[in-house]
């Protein structure tokens, strides 16, 4: 038999996307699953973004733009950017693409040689080793816990960085954590990067997400790292609009230009309509982002509050995103006549056959001793979920 790419008989697939075709499936089956796997809100996209597409096609916006994405979104992203997080840049620092995920990976086949590392903490996003694999650099990941509030320290970080180092990964708010990072302890992390000659990328899709008044801060405004740091963002959290796959990176020319040439052969331009809608959500004020946020807050602390009143459930209480990342480690070793409970993916195979539930093992994340849940449903769902987590967690000896 003809031999296959070495390079991605190494990359697995996404274990999120996996398990939502999963429960896809089994919903088209006839089978009653509630679904808590999904990384994305259950919010509609806003009317006026909707609006902003349907006028586009209208116009016949609906060929080629220029790969970096049309003028029009690029003075958007930098208005955005200047606005919110005191990032200054022009045209030539960004470029659009199909959804964050695609910015993050053209920005860090951009940046990387085999042999490089690329740090980044645990619990992590799932996609992030995967893509680290592509770059032919290597994963080097900072262990945090729950008691640190899945955060890690300064001197941690400096411990991490060796001569190999060339990028720190950074995430804030997390998935699937839900950790925000503040000011004070950014501005502590910055004190060792000033002093490193690496690139930070800095990936802050859930931005807006936050709760109990925190503020979200842009590492790559600290003026000593502006052209050390490329910012990633897009509209799939914040604004409803997962599949209209848009994202953006920003940052140092040079490796903007290489990340430009990179998806010139690859994809092309983000989609034209997505892109025209997305000028809309970055311009147009809404009540609807706010009230997103507001009902979020209010889901995280049903939820948080009903895990840790199960008792053997260990539930931190999240600053941000929408998920839950708890301990359920005190089952493994437990049983059933035909089930027994050893680790995260274990518990979720179990919970969704047995209950159908659907959630994500904490081991994908780079934690073994947690899982995910996402509370991007209804109050409904959330409370017949955790009803059937109470059986099935009953049913264990």
């Amino acid at each position: 038999m003809l031999s296959l790419s070495k390079l991605l008989l190494n990359v697995e697939e996404s274990k999120t996307m996996a398990l939502s075709a999963l429960i896809t499936e089994l919903k088209a089956e006839g089978k009653d699953v509630l679904s808590f796997t999904a990384g994305e809100p259950d919010f509609d996209t806003p009317e006026f973004i909707k609006k902003a597409a349907i006028k586009a096609i209208h116009a016949n916006f609906t060929r080629y733009t220029a790969n970096e994405g049309y003028p029009e979104l690029l003075k958007a992203i930098i208005e955005k950017f200047s606005k919110d997080n005191d990032l200054h840049f022009e045209p030539k620092n960004i470029l659009v693409s199909s959804g964050a995920k695609h910015s993050i990976y053209n920005v860090l086949m951009a940046l990387c040689n085999p042999g490089d590392e690329i740090i980044y903490q645990s619990p992590y996003w799932v996609s992030y080793p995967e893509i680290v694999k592509l770059t032919g650099a290597k994963s080097v990941v900072i262990e945090t816990h729950a008691e640190e509030n899945f955060k890690i320290t300064p001197m941690q970080l400096e411990k991490a960085i060796t001569p190999k180092t060339k990028v720190f990964l950074f995430n804030t708010p997390s998935n699937p954590t839900g950790a925000v990072y503040s000011k004070d302890e950014i501005l502590a992390l910055t004190e060792i990067l000033k002093r490193k000659d690496i690139f930070i990328v800095s990936d802050e899709i859930y931005e807006k997400i936050v709760f109990d008044d925190e503020k979200h801060f842009a590492i790559g405004s600290v003026e000593e790292l502006r052209e050390k740091t490329i910012t990633i963002n897009g509209v799939s959290k914040a604004y409803a609009m997962t599949g209209w796959r848009i994202g953006y990176a920003a940052g140092n020319e040079k490796v903007m230009r290489l990340a430009r040439n990179l998806q010139s052969h690859s994809t092309s331009n983000a989609c034209s309509i997505s892109q025209a809608a997305t000028v809309a959500a970055l311009t147009q004020h809404s009540q609807e982002i706010v009230k997103m946020v507001i009902d979020f807050q209010k889901r995280r602390d049903f939820i948080v509050d009903a895990l840790n009143r199960i008792d053997g459930i260990h539930c931190p209480l999240p600053k941000g995103a929408f998920y839950v990342f708890f301990d359920v480690s005190k089952f493994y070793g437990k049983t059933t006549d035909h089930t027994e409970i050893i680790d995260s993916s274990s518990f979720c195979d179990y919970m969704l056959k047995e209950e159908g539930v659907g959630f994500v093992p904490g081991t994908v994340f780079g934690n073994d001793k947690c899982i995910r849940m996402s509370y991007a449903c209804s109050y409904e769902e959330i409370n017949d979920g955790i009803n059937r987590i109470k059986i099935g967690l009953k049913k264990l000896g």
